[in-house]
């Protein structure tokens, strides 16, 4: 509901601005529409909540849609419009869009030296690594590996960890992460199919 309440605050200022985007006075608004100037000039102080009675002739009178005069939030786009993070020489671009179960993220690290004694971490959950381009190094436990492009690694994160890149080229690759005890489901090539080579 307050997002709702925060949307509604908006809508008044958003009226005046298109209003005065179109060079219209209150009183032509008022003649175009049927409503009353007083009305109007509530309406885009915020003294009085907006109405679809009220809000369908402005849209109409504005020629913009109802969604856009109020600043209703896109829906029904299913593209994911990721914002990235960039935090030691690592750029997250989050590919999905939940809080909380398994979560996606492309990984860009910056070309970066050797790392002779990586500090391991651990924590709860389950990580799926998945190479797309350089040459990624993985210490998990007492494993030392380095992912090509094309390899997967997956494990539990319990297990002490760290991954980087120690190339001069970028390293790109996909990470989910899930909740502990989360498995990927593989499905199983169709009958009669063989195995790639």
């Amino acid at each position: 509901m307050d997002d709702i309440d925060q949307m509604m605050r908006t809508v008044g200022p958003r009226l005046r601005a298109v209003r005065q985007q179109r060079d219209l006075t209150l009183a032509q608004a008022s003649d175009a529409t049927g409503i009353s100037v007083s009305t109007l000039s509530r309406l885009e102080s915020g003294t009085r909540r907006p109405q679809l009675e009220l809000l369908v002739p402005l849209a109409a009178l504005y020629r913009v849609p109802l969604d856009e005069l109020v600043g209703a939030p896109a829906t029904g786009d299913p593209r994911i419009h990721p914002r990235p993070v960039v935090e030691h020489g690592m750029t997250v671009i989050p590919l999905s869009r939940r809080s909380g179960g398994m979560v996606v993220y492309k990984l860009v690290l910056a070309p970066g030296g050797p790392h002779p004694d990586p500090e391991l971490n651990s924590h709860e959950g389950y990580e799926w690594l998945y190479v797309i381009d350089g040459h990624l190094r993985l210490v998990l436990g007492e494993h030392d590996l380095v992912l090509p492009p094309g390899e997967a690694a997956e494990f539990d994160t319990r297990v002490p960890h760290w991954f980087g890149n120690e190339t001069a080229q970028p390293v790109e690759l996909l990470s989910i992460f899930g909740t502990q005890g989360a498995r990927v489901h593989v499905r199983a090539r169709p009958k009669g199919r063989p195995a790639p080579r």
